[in-house]
Parts: C-alpha cells; sequence; structure tokens
C-alpha cells in the first residue's frame, strides 16, 4: 500500500496528490498530517510551521496554503487530527533539496493540536523527559566529542560553561528565575546552561563560542525548550510566557 492508497483507505483526499501534506475527510470531520519522525519526540510532533510557506530556494511551497487551511479548520471548526508517520530521507545534498518519504506506518493516531509561536504541534497530551541532562564535564573547550557508554553521551566543557555564566549571570535567560534570590545561599550559582543549537543534533566536535551558543536556564524553562523537536527557541518559550501574562 502506497501513501495515496493509505490516506484513501481513510476516506480523506487532497487537492494533488503530488505535494500535499495534509489530509481531509469531510465526512468524519478529520484532518490528517503525515508527521516526520525527526521532529516527533514521542509525544509531540511538529506538523507544520510558517517557515515552511517558502523554501529554502525562496520558492512558495504548493502544499502551504492547503495545509494552513485544514489548520483553521481544526482550530475554528472542531475538525479533529490524525497523523501518520513518515520516515525523513533528504533527496540530496544540495542545500534545499525537498525531502523525501523513505518509508512511512499505515496507521493513524488521534493527536491534539498545539501552537506555539508560528508553528503547529501534534499532541498526545503526554510529555517525556527528553532534558539532556548535564554529565561530568571534562577540562577541555571542544564541544560534542562522542563519549562510548550505554548510550552515547556527550561532553560538557566546564571551561565553556564557566565562561557562558561569567557573561550572562546566573537568572534564566527566558524567565529571570533567580535561584539565589528564592532559596538563598544554597541557591547561589546554581543554572542550567542550554546549548542553543543541541549537541545531540550537530552529533561532531565542534568550537563554540560560550557567549553566543550557550545560555542560563532554570529547570523549568529548560524542560519546555526541549518538550519539542527542534527545540523551542528562547524568543519563542519567552512569547508563550508572555501571552500569559
Amino acid at each position: 500500500m502506497n501513501r495515496k492508497q493509505f490516506i484513501q483507505s481513510q476516506g480523506a483526499t487532497c487537492k494533488n496528490w503530488t505535494w500535499s501534506w495534509s489530509f481531509i475527510n469531510e465526512d468524519e470531520r478529520f484532518i490528517i498530517f503525515g508527521a516526520w519522525d525527526v521532529y516527533d519526540d514521542g509525544n509531540m510532533t511538529l506538523i507544520l510551521s510558517e517557515d515552511w510557506e517558502i523554501s529554502r530556494k525562496g520558492k512558495r511551497q504548493p502544499g502551504y496554503p492547503q495545509s494552513r487551511e485544514h489548520i483553521r479548520q481544526i482550530e475554528e471548526e472542531g475538525y479533529k487530527l490524525k497523523t501518520f508517520s513518515m520516515e525523513y530521507m533528504s533527496a540530496g545534498e544540495e542545500e534545499g533539496a525537498p525531502a523525501k518519504i523513505k518509508g512511512f506506518t499505515p496507521r493513524l493516531t488521534d493527536k491534539t493540536l498545539i501552537r506555539i509561536d508560528n508553528s503547529w504541534y501534534a499532541s498526545d497530551e503526554t510529555h517525556g523527559t527528553r532534558l539532556p541532562e548535564e554529565v561530568d564535564p571534562k577540562e577541555v573547550f571542544k564541544e560534542g566529542a562522542s563519549i562510548s557508554v550505554t548510550v552515547n553521551q556527550y561532553e560538557r566543557s566546564a571551561v565553556a560553561r564557566g565562561k557562558c555564566l561569567a557573561h550572562h549571570g546566573y537568572k534564566c535567560t527566558v524567565c529571570s528565575f533567580d535561584f539565589e534570590e528564592t532559596y538563598g545561599e544554597i541557591g547561589k550559582k546554581y543554572i542550567h546552561v542550554h546549548h542553543i543549537v543541541p549537541i545531540s543534533e550537530i552529533g561532531k566536535e565542534y568550537e563554540l563560542n560560550p557567549v553566543t551558543d550557550l545560555v542560563p536556564v532554570c529547570p523549568n524553562c529548560h524542560a519546555m525548550i526541549h518538550i519539542t523537536r527542534p527545540a523551542l527557541s528562547i524568543k519563542q518559550l519567552r512569547l508563550e510566557i508572555e501571552r500569559r501574562i
């Protein structure tokens, strides 16, 4: 069964089977989105972003308007959201090359739609613990060298962490929480350090700038940053907080 046959077997259709990102079943009032495995953290999956309207080559993506309308129907008309998993495969090494589907799982899963800034996520309303815990640092300034343990971990540089905190201080970059102000002496100089580009996504050794590549964040904000894949930006999480003040 190919993707078109699978979607049709669910009573859904689209405007064009070549470029459509989402599909609709008018009779049963549900929308289907394909969910790339590279954006799936097991609990929440990025299914559409305003950034996807224009390709990296500067061309308008034909699938975007239809998917944006499908999102509106979920948000405003009560359509249900369902997803199926797709395995990502790049079409080539050329910058901006479109993605191809290496494979997919012909099974629909009921999801809840969540909007964060300019992106929409399919959520099952349970959240895992994608927060990358800091491991014992080594006294080196290079970051990202793999360590062979039961699972792959990555080095955290104590020198880089120190330089980051010397510049930014110990208040959370997102919410301004200060552990020492709240907890006194036991909270002094306590904070997590967040890699703006996660080391696990780089996957190789690289030279980092501790002022521009690292920022201090409280554990709560750190957890929320990593609740999606790719991780939320500092700006996105700040906006979510500001919306509720």
